[in-house]
């Protein structure tokens, strides 16, 4: 064949190619109004006014995309998670609510200033309470709680994670899951028991610092001591945090690291531990939370024995649900309930605050989600 004629033949119209087959049937040229053959189904669907059936709609899909009518069950399923989502701020609502009602009569009748007085007297017609020290008090404790359970819970979340082997790591990490379970009561117990009396010379060693913090009060059943116990029962939450942060590093991240000639520590130091900040900053404050609220003990922990303000973390003291746990035999008239709700409104206010600073600082690291 010349040149000529290969020309010629790529110049002369071809047939148009076949209609699309869609599920095993061929879509036929559609009319149009003006008597227009249509070749495409687009085409088809804008000339005919926009008839069609509605691709997205298949059965068993769930709910349809394209705004598709959802199917029985996913409307129950939607309805009834909402109803558990609702229920639930309603709950915290009603909480916040009952308590304002019930502590603003009595914070009225305060003879003294509630947020930085340190007395606390609930007999009815002569209420001088107030939260400076049990606030100090339950700080205090909890932050000393987190430095000493942050460090240890990060060392065995990073054992864990990048240094056992797996048939080391599951019952190493299943123990310390275990720690959890234990309840308070029982670490009430052997902290009044047994760890007060073990840490009597650490708090001896301390009162040789020179500052407010440790002037040296009584041997045991101390704000130190009872933060010693709460570390150990918020360990098991900050570990458990750190450990899925950890976890979840880019195996990219780590290669690069090593590929650079990092050894292993500063392979963590520079790609484990950057990434895995926010989470563990997160399950830090998740466990801050959760030692403002504990109770029991803190409850069977520490002397109640009074005295003047201090500051001093090596004598006793109360924490808020400590001084309500010890003054439920005051509730039997609303003035004295009052300035106990009172004290649990400022710790429900606390923990909340908390606990929403640690959803904050999750929320700005998506990956974690």
């Amino acid at each position: 064949m010349s040149e000529r004629e290969i020309m010629t033949e790529r110049s002369e119209p071809r047939e148009p190619l076949p209609a699309p087959r869609v599920g095993g049937e061929s879509v036929e040229p559609v009319a149009a109004h003006d008597g227009r053959r249509l070749e495409s189904p687009i085409e088809s669907e804008v000339a005919l006014g926009g008839r069609h059936t509605d691709a997205s709609k298949v059965s068993g899909s769930g709910i349809a995309s394209g705004g598709g009518r959802a199917r029985f069950g996913d409307r129950i399923f939607l309805g009834l998670s909402s109803a558990a989502a609702v229920t639930v701020i309603l709950i915290v609502v009603l909480i916040a609510t009952f308590l304002l009602i019930k502590s603003v009569p009595s914070i009225a009748d305060d003879k003294v200033n509630f947020l930085t007085s340190t007395e606390w007297g609930t007999d009815p017609g002569n209420l001088r309470f107030g939260i400076a020290n049990l606030l100090w008090v339950t700080v205090i404790i909890s932050l000393i709680a987190l430095v000493v359970a942050v460090p240890i819970a990060v060392g065995i979340a990073l054992f864990i994670t990048q240094y056992a082997p797996a048939r080391v790591a599951r019952p190493v990490a299943y123990v310390i899951d275990l720690l959890a379970a234990i309840p308070s009561i029982v670490y009430g117990i052997w902290g009044a028991t047994v760890l007060a009396t073990a840490l009597e010379p650490v708090q001896r060693f301390l009162a040789h610092i020179p500052l407010p913090l440790f002037d040296f009060k009584q041997p045991n059943s101390t704000i130190f001591d009872g933060a010693v116990v709460l570390a150990v029962m918020i360990l098991p939450i900050i570990t458990a945090i750190s450990r899925d942060v950890f976890e979840r590093t880019p195996i990219a991240n780590i290669e690069a690291a090593l590929a650079l000639g990092a050894t292993r520590y500063e392979m963590i130091r520079m790609a484990v531990l950057p990434y895995g900040r926010a989470g563990v900053v997160s399950g830090s404050m998740l466990g801050l939370g959760r030692a403002l609220g504990e109770t029991i003990a803190v409850y069977l922990i520490l002397s109640t024995v009074g005295g003047p303000f201090s500051f001093s973390i090596l004598r006793g003291g109360e924490t808020f649900a400590s001084k309500i746990a010890n003054g439920s035999a005051e509730f039997n008239n609303p003035q004295s309930t009052g300035a106990y709700i009172a004290a649990g409104l400022v710790l429900f206010v606390l923990t909340f605050v908390v606990n929403s600073a640690a959803r904050a600082i999750v929320n700005r690291r998506k990956d974690f989600a």
